[in-house]
């Protein structure tokens, strides 16, 4: 008898570290694009809002549960601006997939409200100012450098990051991403 209460006891033991080890692993943080996230930044940007250029707010809690293309930008970057119309026609074409896309301006509200009175967007813009570089630093812009997008799934977690100008080639691959 006391062969069988040790034999199971090690079994039981065995499964308990198992089940420890499995829960440790899943809920570890995971490179993208070769980029450890900082813990709790996903979770932190969620909770976030941002004052839109007409004096709104924008709720990025409010875009959970689809996937969001987040854009870091600034008037005063060339390759920002240049890919602001690829990101939108991205986005006309798209939403209706379950795809949003959302900017966050790195910038001045003048700025921006002076540049999008004549190039206006489809697509939400947030005034994340100069801490939008901080934010984006911890959602894995390891550089610092715009403009920087971050592919959120409809979990709310990161699947993938580009630092510099998005190309079309990156939106259709995107757009094959585990949406998950």
């Amino acid at each position: 008898m006391n062969r069988r209460k040790i034999l199971y006891g090690g079994v039981a033991a065995a499964a308990g570290l198992a089940g420890a080890g499995a829960a440790w692993w899943k809920f570890q943080p995971r490179e993208v694009d070769g980029v450890m996230p900082v813990v709790g930044a996903a979770d932190a940007f969620w909770r976030s809002s941002f004052d839109t250029p007409d004096g709104n707010k924008l709720l990025m809690s409010s875009f959970r549960g689809k996937i969001l293309l987040v854009n870091f930008w600034a008037t005063w970057c060339p390759p920002c601006v240049a890919e602001l119309p690829l990101l939108d026609g991205f986005f006309r074409e798209n939403r209706d997939k379950n795809w949003q896309v959302v900017g966050l301006a790195v910038d001045q509200l003048g700025s921006v409200q002076t540049w999008l009175k004549t190039k206006p967007l489809s697509f939400p813009v947030g005034m994340a100012g100069l801490a939008g570089a901080e934010l984006s630093k911890s959602l894995g812009n390891a550089v610092g450098g715009l403009p920087f997008t971050v592919v959120f799934g409809s979990s709310g977690e990161p699947l993938h990051r580009k630092t510099g100008k998005v190309l079309t080639e990156d939106l259709d691959l995107w757009t094959q991403l585990k949406q998950s």
